[in-house]
């Protein structure tokens, strides 16, 4: 891998959430889908940082649910940095939840980090009141932060939220008081509003703004597609960190170059196809090992088009690669494309999905009272991943 020159700009300290030491600053986001053990431990390979599994509903944890279990499992290179995201807008559920991964370990050993997603824009979660919605409501986010700080003891608890619902109603400021008075380890801000979804530029101003306003430490979220854009956050918001989305979708190598950058180091990694494939069926393998050969291949196919992006390949075996079923056929596939240097014209761009602004989803009546702190009737389904 080349490693060209560039100017060095400001780099944060380690980032401290209670005992846990996070060096570097840099968090894997959650995402449905992707951040399961084979795509953490291939990030995990790369770089250090925190790597966060997917969103997991509490109810479906509590309720014991067999799909939940298994997408909260740790792996034995996380034990003692195994890093939870919890979605849930019932207080008592959130609490029961968070004393399972804490005192039962449920995960197979007790995490080093909860994170309460307050950020996701998705319908499915904001129509029964959950994710980017439930900052509205501000006496029940209140009360989530403070019975998960209570359950987790030690542990420490984070944040993410968005900027809020849209332009009319705005909510980070007050979500990150809330967060820090409730006890709160940090807030992760993606400067977007739920209506936006992942459309446009996320406003990185209102991160810089977040953190005037707060004593616990802002992590930066949104439009991170190099390590030098992180790099132009820190200096430009001075938040404490970084998390991490889209930005190492067929880029796990990304981790690497944030750890060489928030380090000083100049260097960044420009791997050529030879070595794309090599990491490619790397993360076959592993996806392979926790599934099985068929599924894990099959989860696989949708990272492929995120690998090789830029690069020019047949389309024979494009369509190939998309219908994978075994390593050593993958193996195969990836030795017809020709070797060729990394695609210098997707650096900066934009990866993984893409949508126009549209109306967020809410439960009825959901705007009028900001200070009822019931959650909604119906609101606790088992929306793993979503």
């Amino acid at each position: 891998m080349t490693t060209p020159t560039l100017e060095r700009a400001t780099t944060p300290r380690a980032l401290q959430l209670g005992r846990l030491t996070v060096d570097p600053a840099v968090v894997l986001a959650p995402m449905a889908g992707i951040t399961n053990p084979a795509f953490r431990t291939l990030c995990r390979e790369f770089g250090a940082g925190l790597y966060v599994c997917e969103m997991i509903t509490t109810r479906a944890l509590v309720e014991r649910n067999e799909k939940t279990l298994q997408m909260v499992r740790a792996t034995t290179d996380e034990a003692d940095a195994f890093s939870v995201q919890l979605y849930g807008v019932d207080p008592a559920t959130v609490a029961r939840a968070v004393g399972m991964l804490v005192d039962e370990r449920v995960a197979g050993t007790r995490p080093a980090h909860i994170d309460l997603n307050f950020g996701c824009p998705v319908p499915k979660v904001t129509r029964k009141g959950g994710g980017s919605a439930l900052p509205w409501r501000r006496r029940l986010l209140a009360d989530i932060v403070r019975a998960a700080v209570g359950a987790a003891g030690d542990v420490p608890v984070t944040v993410k939220t968005r900027v809020g619902i849209d332009a009319d109603h705005v909510t980070y400021l007050e979500a990150g008081r809330i967060a820090q008075d409730e006890g709160a380890a940090a807030i992760t801000l993606h400067g977007r509003t739920a209506d936006q979804l992942y459309s446009g530029t996320a406003d990185w101003s209102h991160i810089a703004r977040l953190v005037e306003e707060v004593n616990i430490p802002v992590l930066g979220n949104g439009d991170l597609w190099e390590a030098d854009d992180a790099l132009r956050m820190v200096a430009e918001t001075g938040c404490a960190g970084v998390v991490v989305g889209r930005g190492c979708l067929g880029r796990p190598w990304l981790f690497g170059d944030l750890a060489a950058a928030f380090a000083g180091s100049p260097s960044r990694a420009l791997p050529g196809l030879r070595e794309v494939a090599a990491v490619m069926h790397r993360h076959a393998t592993l996806l392979s090992a926790d599934q099985g050969e068929l599924h894990g291949c099959t989860d696989f196919r949708k990272h492929v088009a995120w690998y090789l992006k830029g690069f020019s390949v047949g389309s024979d075996v494009r369509r190939a690669l998309a219908m994978v079923s075994g390593l050593d056929e993958l193996a195969e596939l990836l030795d017809r494309i020709p070797d060729q240097p990394y695609p210098l014209a997707v650096l900066g761009a934009p990866r993984g999905r893409t949508s126009p602004p549209r109306p967020v989803a809410l439960p009825e009546g959901w705007l009028d009272d900001r200070d009822d702190p019931r959650p909604p009737k119906g609101a606790e389904l088992m929306v793993s991943g979503g």
